[in-house]
């Protein structure tokens, strides 16, 4: 067998490599269903981070769960551990985190470094698998804030609205257009 090509590399290494595009058209023609392959750049932005720290609102504008409303409060989001019962798994959002960091075009992918957040958060009657609702928000400061930063304004909207000082709604909307509003509201006692 020496000076013989063995039988399983036939053809040069050029005509192998234009051969194998080749067998995955005649592999996919033997389907009969079209297959389409995409390949995508890594950092494939298609958010944009000039928002920071808020998410891009074409992407993720906030989403609402039909079951939270004004007059639903008191035996949901106002209920001790209430969230526990609606947030979804990690094996749901671990996968969109890793797809939403490229959909951001984040240059730092390691997820630790993001949590999966709600923009309209549990609290507050925000979707809990509604991917306009969720989004790869960064832990270290990013436009001057941070993931503490606007969870400590989800409690205290929580706060008012369960308290009869704010309404749901105004809650909400707060969370979904610009969540630093919160900060500068006066404390609920």
């Amino acid at each position: 067998m020496v000076g013989q090509t063995p039988r399983y590399q036939k053809g040069t290494r050029m005509q192998r490599i234009l051969a194998a595009p080749l067998t995955v058209v005649a592999m996919t023609a033997a389907l009969a269903t079209p297959v389409t392959i995409a390949v995508t750049p890594a950092y494939a932005q298609t958010c944009s981070q000039s928002y920071l720290p808020l998410p891009d609102s074409s992407c993720q504008p906030g989403a609402t769960n039909p079951d939270v409303t004004q007059s639903t409060i008191n035996s949901t989001i106002c209920v001790s551990g209430w969230t526990s019962t609606v947030r979804p798994p990690t094996s749901y959002t671990n996968p969109l985190k890793v797809q939403q960091i490229a959909e951001y075009g984040y240059r730092d992918t390691s997820t630790a470094d993001y949590e999966e957040d709600h923009l309209i958060p549990l609290e507050l009657g925000g979707a809990p698998r509604d991917p306009r609702n969720l989004w790869p928000e960064p832990r270290y400061d990013a436009g001057g804030a941070t993931a503490a930063d606007k969870d400590t304004v989800e409690n205290a909207l929580k706060k008012k609205v369960c308290a009869g000082t704010m309404a749901l709604a105004a809650a909400q909307n707060i969370m979904a257009t610009d969540w630093r509003q919160g900060q500068s509201l006066p404390a609920t006692h």
